[in-house]
C-alpha cells in the first residue's frame, strides 16, 4: 500500500525554513504553484511552505484532498533549551491556547511516528548532542481529516540553524515515507508521566507497540470520557488497549482508571 505525503513548512519558522531549504536542494522539490512544490524524484510527496504559522493551518484538506497524511516540520522550544529531534501528535486536552479547537485531538498516524523515531534513532551517532523523544500530544492544529504528525529540532536558533541536524531528520524520515507504508502490530493510547514520556519513549523503540494520542500528567485533570473516547478513535490504526504510566497518574489516578473502564478499553500498566 503507498500513501501519498505532504509535508508542510513554513517561512515563519526557522527550523522549518533550514529543513524546506534542504528539501529543495537535495530532494529535487521544485516550485508548482505558489506555495507547492513538487519533486520527480518523490511522486507520492508534496512539499507545502507556507508564510503563516504551522499551528494555524485548518485548511490543508481542502488544498490537498489526495493526502494520506501531514507532516509538519517544525522549530521546537523548551525551558531548558536543551537540543532535542522530537514528534508528536496534536491536539487539546483543554485551551485551545495554541491552536486547534478546545478539547479536541487530531488524527494519529502510530505506524509512522513509531518508524520515524526508530530511523532517527539508528542515526544517533549523526547528532550525538540532541536528544531524541517523543513528546506528548499537544497544540494545533486538530481538525484536519487525515492524519497529522509534528517533526521538530529544537531548542534554540543554534539547532534550528543546523544544517546537519535538518539532514538527519530528512534522511529519516525519507527512508520511512518512501517505503510501503504499513500498520503496526499492536497500537494503545498512553497517559501519565511528563510532557518527554521516557517510558513511551522505550517501548516505541524496543517493542512491537505504535502509540496514538499521549495524554500526559498535566493533562490528565481535563481527561473525560468523551476525551479518551476521542483518543481511541481519532486514529488511523486500530486501537486496542490503554498504556498507563501508574507511578506518572497523581491524583488523578483512581478517576482516570474508572473512566478507562466506563469507555471499556484494556489498560496495561506499566
Amino acid at each position: 500500500m503507498s500513501a501519498n505525503y505532504t509535508l508542510i513548512c513554513s517561512n515563519e519558522d526557522l527550523a522549518s525554513s533550514t529543513i524546506s531549504r534542504r528539501l529543495i536542494e537535495k530532494y529535487g522539490f521544485i516550485k508548482d504553484t505558489n506555495s507547492t512544490f513538487c519533486s520527480s524524484n518523490y511522486p507520492n510527496i508534496v512539499l507545502h511552505i507556507s508564510e503563516n504559522n504551522l499551528l494555524y493551518l485548518d485548511n490543508l484538506d481542502e488544498l490537498y484532498p489526495n493526502t494520506s497524511c501531514f507532516i509538519f516540520l517544525s522549530q521546537h522550544r523548551s525551558k531548558a533549551n536543551i537540543p532535542a529531534l522530537t514528534c508528536h501528535s496534536t491536539g487539546n486536552f483543554s485551551k485551545n491556547n495554541f491552536g486547534g479547537k478546545e478539547r479536541e485531538l487530531g488524527v494519529c498516524y502510530p505506524w509512522l511516528q513509531k518508524q520515524y523515531l526508530i530511523e532517527l534513532n539508528n542515526h544517533k551517532d549523526r547528532v550525538p548532542m540532541y536528544d531524541i523523544i517523543i513528546e506528548s500530544t499537544h497544540h494545533g492544529p486538530t481538525s484536519l481529516k487525515k492524519p497529522t504528525l509534528f517533526i521538530e529540532i529544537g531548542s534554540t536558533e543554534k539547532q534550528w540553524k543546523d544544517e546537519n541536524a535538518a539532514h538527519t531528520v530528512c534522511r529519516s524520515l525519507f527512508k520511512v515515507i518512501t517505503r510501503k507504508n504499513e500498520f503496526c502490530e499492536k497500537v494503545a493510547i498512553a497517559l501519565g508521566g511528563n510532557h518527554y514520556p521516557t517510558k513511551f519513549n522505550k517501548i516505541l523503540l524496543e517493542s512491537e507497540i505504535g502509540l496514538g494520542s499521549i495524554a500526559a500528567k498535566h493533562d490528565l485533570p481535563y481527561l473525560d470520557n468523551f476525551l479518551i473516547e476521542q483518543m481511541v478513535s481519532r486514529n488511523i490504526e486500530e486501537v486496542t488497549f490503554a498504556l498507563v504510566d501508574s507511578k506518572g497518574l497523581g491524583k488523578e489516578k483512581s478517576r482516570i482508571l474508572s473512566a478507562l473502564d466506563d469507555v471499556g478499553i484494556e489498560v496495561l500498566r506499566i
